[in-house]
């Protein structure tokens, strides 16, 4: 099974599929997080160059590269892991590109990019998409909150982008969420973060009877020490 996780920087989606990892892991599913762009060497290097805040890039290299690190970790690191039964996380996937690159950088039409990631990702579609939905003044005060403290904030070169172009990616995602929602699911980030993992967790636990049609795993009886 393939999920990924989407929404604007801030949003709260990585603090939600990490909470989803530990809870699988935890009831003994074999479970794996992947975020973009990385996963692979490759990956890492080129999520470096899209990152830094020195380097200008135009706005189709900057597809270009976001799908390069990602057709590298679907054939090096997702496809062999469903092949071997692992659920498959993964921190932003194509519809990041719709959103960013096509909504936020105006850089073409939905059904011409949606064509284009389906070549680069080899078909594949995530069976679950979680969207966690914040508004855009609310995400970059979140993001402001990550510096340490009494330092200044520091952005990278996506979180530099402005308020308009965020702006632009909100409704992007809300144009894919109406056009999928069979597979994307909405959530509300501005809700507390417990309730919203408990939300993913009911629909991960009907998508897996529904997918492998059997229970979970057995839990790991073995006492642990009080952390």
């Amino acid at each position: 099974m393939f999920i990924s996780f989407e929404g604007i920087d801030g949003s709260g989606k990585s603090t939600q599929a990490q909470l989803l990892l530990d809870r699988l892991k935890a009831e003994g599913y074999d479970a794996v997080l992947y975020r973009e762009p990385g996963g692979t060497e490759l990956s890492e290097r080129v999520r470096e160059l899209l990152l830094d805040p020195e380097l200008h890039i135009t706005s189709f290299a900057e597809l270009l590269l976001f799908s390069a690190a990602r057709a590298q970790l679907v054939s090096e690191r997702i496809r062999p892991a469903l092949e071997n039964g692992q659920i498959i996380l993964c921190d932003r996937f194509f519809d990041s590109t719709v959103a960013y690159q096509g909504g936020g950088r105006n850089l073409g039409e939905f059904d011409w990019l949606r064509d284009f990631n389906l070549k680069v990702t080899g078909g594949l579609v995530p069976g679950r998409t979680y969207l966690v939905e914040v508004d855009v003044a609310t995400a970059a005060l979140r993001r402001a909150r990550r510096a340490p403290a009494g330092m200044p904030a520091t952005e990278d070169r996506m979180e530099a982008a402005g308020q308009a172009f965020y702006e632009r990616v909100a409704a992007a995602y809300d144009r894919l969420a109406r056009a999928e929602p069979d597979r994307i699911m909405r959530l509300d980030g501005s809700q507390p973060l417990e309730i919203i993992h408990e939300q993913i967790w009911n629909d991960v636990q009907a998508l897996l009877v529904r997918v492998r049609g059997t229970p979970p795993p057995a839990r790991c009886s073995c006492t642990r020490e009080a952390r």
